[in-house]
């Protein structure tokens, strides 16, 4: 039981109570509905290795202040201890389980999406190289907004509002990321990968490729802009074939 609570604990506490009033860690709370599920998760890996550093620090010191040399005599040998080396095989395990089953809960449930003819917006990303493709479901007669290099393209998300994306590659692997709603997901070629989310808080947020895609991978760069729904139906709206 000790065991169990010392790989499990910090996990077992973020789930059974409020993260408001835990750190972000360096991730900003409540942007996207991915930052509501995957926070918790980030924070309680953290605690959780916290926890393990402070033990096993310990488990360092004290043996080298406790048993320190006090003369010439060697000390007792001993050939093998049962129980700590049950321990130390025991307790990896089963904090790498429990990390294991919350991650692998979360991802489901970031992972999860909706039929096309449920969700009112859907929104195919391309990646090619360097840039990105962004077509806009919503209106058929939409053209598709292409990128440069030089000239980055501009994702349009509604805030508050369900977003579908159908994730493509032109060529080679690329990685949509958009680091500030921790969420990433690759773009394969001659494969469609979906992800779904709702951006929570109007604003601009930096977007960009996270799998090394050639010479100008640095240049792979995109900016969400979440705006309201009003300016979102706007937006689509003017979006009509050149």
């Amino acid at each position: 039981m000790a065991l169990a609570l010392l790989a499990g604990g910090p996990l077992l506490f973020l789930t059974s109570c409020s993260s408001e009033n835990i750190s972000g860690m360096g991730f900003p709370k409540g942007v996207s509905s991915v930052n509501d599920i995957s926070l918790p998760l980030w924070q309680g890996a953290w605690i959780a290795a916290a926890v393990v550093g402070i033990f096993t620090t310990i488990l360092i010191l004290w043996p080298a202040f406790r048993h320190r040399r006090k003369g010439d005599e060697v000390p007792k040998q001993t050939q093998y201890n049962i129980p700590v080396e049950i321990s130390y095989t025991l307790i990896p395990f089963l904090i790498v389980a429990v990390l294991f089953y919350y991650t692998a809960v979360k991802q489901s449930e970031i992972a999860k999406v909706s039929a096309d003819e449920s969700i009112s917006h859907i929104i195919d990303i391309n990646a090619f190289q360097w840039s990105w493709q962004f077509t806009y479901k919503d209106n058929p007669d939409a053209q598709t907004i292409t990128g440069t290099p030089a000239k980055p393209p501009v994702l349009v998300l509604p805030q508050g509002e369900r977003v579908k994306f159908n994730l493509t590659a032109t060529d080679v692997v690329h990685g949509f990321w958009i680091p500030a709603f921790m969420i990433q997901m690759q773009n394969l070629p001659g494969v469609k990968n979906h992800l779904e989310f709702t951006a929570n808080e109007i604003g601009e947020y930096p977007g960009r490729c996270n799998i090394l895609c050639g010479r100008s991978h640095s240049q792979m760069l995109f900016t969400v802009k979440v705006v309201s729904p009003e300016a979102y139906d706007e937006y689509i709206s003017n979006l009509k074939v050149a």
